[in-house]
Protein backbone atom coordinates (compact mmCIF):
# COMPACT_ATOMS: atom_id res chain seq x y z
CA UNK A 1 0.00 0.00 0.00
CA UNK A 2 2.48 2.27 1.00
CA UNK A 3 4.23 2.26 -2.73
CA UNK A 4 0.77 3.05 -4.51
CA UNK A 5 0.12 6.36 -5.22
CA UNK A 6 -3.12 8.16 -5.19
CA UNK A 7 -4.18 11.30 -7.25
CA UNK A 8 -7.35 13.57 -6.87
CA UNK A 9 -7.96 17.24 -8.99
CA UNK A 10 -10.56 19.88 -7.69
CA UNK A 11 -11.87 22.70 -9.18
CA UNK A 12 -12.08 21.26 -12.65
CA UNK A 13 -8.70 20.24 -13.06
CA UNK A 14 -7.44 23.22 -11.58
CA UNK A 15 -5.54 21.97 -8.71
CA UNK A 16 -3.82 18.35 -8.37
CA UNK A 17 -2.83 16.16 -5.30
CA UNK A 18 -0.91 13.11 -5.43
CA UNK A 19 0.15 11.19 -2.43
CA UNK A 20 0.98 8.13 -1.07
CA UNK A 21 -0.60 4.86 0.62
CA UNK A 22 1.84 5.94 4.19
CA UNK A 23 -0.24 9.53 3.53
CA UNK A 24 2.23 11.58 2.45
CA UNK A 25 1.95 14.31 -0.06
CA UNK A 26 4.16 13.77 -3.33
CA UNK A 27 3.39 16.78 -5.13
CA UNK A 28 1.06 19.63 -5.98
CA UNK A 29 0.03 20.74 -9.45
CA UNK A 30 -1.44 24.03 -9.43
CA UNK A 31 -2.74 25.41 -13.07
CA UNK A 32 -1.90 28.83 -13.71
CA UNK A 33 -5.25 30.05 -14.17
CA UNK A 34 -6.30 29.73 -10.66
CA UNK A 35 -3.51 32.12 -9.81
CA UNK A 36 -5.09 35.19 -8.83
CA UNK A 37 -3.30 37.61 -6.29
CA UNK A 38 -6.62 39.33 -5.17
CA UNK A 39 -7.77 35.45 -4.03
CA UNK A 40 -5.48 33.61 -2.64
CA UNK A 41 -8.09 31.99 -0.25
CA UNK A 42 -9.75 29.70 -3.00
CA UNK A 43 -6.11 28.79 -3.98
CA UNK A 44 -5.35 28.04 -0.83
CA UNK A 45 -9.27 26.29 -0.35
CA UNK A 46 -8.85 24.07 -3.61
CA UNK A 47 -5.31 23.00 -2.46
CA UNK A 48 -6.83 21.50 0.94
CA UNK A 49 -9.98 19.95 -1.08
CA UNK A 50 -7.50 18.00 -3.50
CA UNK A 51 -4.92 16.86 -0.66
CA UNK A 52 -7.91 15.85 1.21
CA UNK A 53 -9.53 14.42 -1.30
CA UNK A 54 -6.51 12.28 -2.58
CA UNK A 55 -5.86 10.86 1.52
CA UNK A 56 -9.79 9.88 0.54
CA UNK A 57 -8.63 7.79 -2.05
CA UNK A 58 -5.80 5.93 0.18
CA UNK A 59 -8.23 5.05 2.73
CA UNK A 60 -11.17 3.87 0.72
CA UNK A 61 -8.30 1.72 -1.04
CA UNK A 62 -6.75 0.24 2.32
CA UNK A 63 -10.68 -0.37 3.37
CA UNK A 64 -11.52 -2.11 -0.38
CA UNK A 65 -8.19 -4.20 0.70
CA UNK A 66 -9.07 -5.23 4.19
CA UNK A 67 -12.62 -5.90 3.14
CA UNK A 68 -11.70 -8.36 0.21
Amino acid sequence: MAGKEFEASVGGGMVTAKVNGKGEVLAVKIEPDVVNKDDIEMLQDLVVAAVNEALKRVQETQQNEMSG
